[in-house]
């Protein structure tokens, strides 16, 4: 392990070096990448530096108590040597998380699809509210979010709902959220006080770019069409809706939030890339099933992750083992906590594995 900090701390001092050259930032392309990779190897870098700053402080601790002859300055020194070696403890695992391997999606921008699942028009509301919450948590993080399409009920409810969320490492941490959510309530349309079970499904996909997913045009059938159902003065109007076909898989997708017909079709073929760039990154999950299995939150999407129990007040992660009894905060977008525990349990599930493999 420390063989290969090493060499990732001269890969750091290599990358400085060509950014400090006149004609790097001639070359943009250039620029912006020894400019990623700088960002990529600073935590880890400074984390080793720390870490080998620490052992060297426990190493001049013991040599100094060796030569020391005064008791108090002796037991002082004994202090300093057991503060320094628990801090490189810390350091050295700290070192492990961040030296496993990085999903390549991590960075990317995300797709969710948020569907009503068992229980009727209490499902529906329950879809609605989840598309809330994290509507409300992407705001929190500054994240742009950017709805694609959505099938609404009567009474406020939504039978599917599909958006963007843009902004830095959203796939890092979004893709924990993958999987049926289950809600426990006493709806408002029921009279006799019994608390109803309901789901809606969650699904959260990488945005692909045009590199990444190679579309065919023979394979796509594009229909425009007028919008429907809520919005402003552009629905039933003009034909700015726009329905794509994928004949290979069968994936239909439908746009209709913007008012223009190429920007519902630019956020169209988005969802449909980022549909088939997720149909092989779970082909290739399925090929690694130990791996998955191994993972936190991506795995199975008929998976239940969680449950919404409101007569009580609590939100239980199935997961990790996880119970939060603040229900309204969580519906809020305060999803953090949970979102920190399914990273913790992932990275060490990972870690296992790899002393297994060692």
């Amino acid at each position: 392990m420390f063989g290969q900090l090493e060499d990732i701390e001269r890969r750091f001092e290599e990358v400085l070096n060509e950014l400090s050259e006149p004609g790097t930032t001639g070359d943009q392309k250039r620029f912006q990448k020894l400019m990623k990779e700088q960002a990529d190897l600073t935590p880890l870098v400074e984390t080793y530096r720390e870490y080998k700053k620490s052992k060297q402080d426990a190493e001049d601790a013991i040599s100094m108590l060796e030569e020391e002859k005064d008791p108090e300055m002796r037991e002082m020194l004994k202090e300093e040597h057991s503060a320094a070696k628990e801090k490189e403890a810390k350091l050295e695992e700290k070192l492990k998380v961040l030296l496993l391997p990085k999903d390549p999606n991590d960075d990317k921008d995300v797709v969710v699809e948020i569907r009503a699942g068992a229980g009727g028009d209490e499902a529906a509301l329950f879809a609605a509210e989840l598309y809330r919450m994290y509507a409300h948590f992407a705001e929190s993080r500054h994240w742009k979010t950017e709805l694609v399409n959505v099938d609404e009920t009567g009474i406020g409810g939504m039978k599917e709902v599909e958006f963007i969320v843009s902004g830095t490492g959203a796939y890092s941490v979004l893709k924990y959220e993958s999987g049926v959510h289950r809600v426990q309530r006493v709806p408002e349309t029921e009279s006799g006080g019994r608390i109803h079970t309901s789901t809606a499904t969650v699904a959260v996909m990488p945005e692909a770019e045009d590199v990444e997913v190679q579309i065919d045009e023979k394979d796509i059938r594009i229909d425009v069409m007028r919008a429907s159902g809520n919005g402003g003065q552009c629905v039933n109007t003009t034909d700015s809706a726009v329905r794509l076909t994928h004949y290979p898989t069968g994936i239909v997708i439908y746009s209709q939030t913007e008012k223009s017909q190429i920007q519902n079709k630019e956020k169209a073929f988005a969802l449909l890339r980022a549909k088939l760039y997720d149909l092989e990154c779970q082909k290739a999950h399925d090929a690694e099933a130990d791996l998955r299995r191994s993972q936190i939150g991506t795995g199975d999407r008929s998976e239940k992750i969680r449950t919404y129990n409101f007569p009580q007040g609590r939100v239980t992660d199935h997961r990790i083992g996880l119970t939060l009894y603040k229900i309204d905060k969580v519906m809020n977008g305060d999803l953090q906590e949970i979102i920190d525990g399914c990273i913790t349990a992932d990275q060490a599930a990972k870690l296992l594995k790899m002393g297994e493999s060692a």
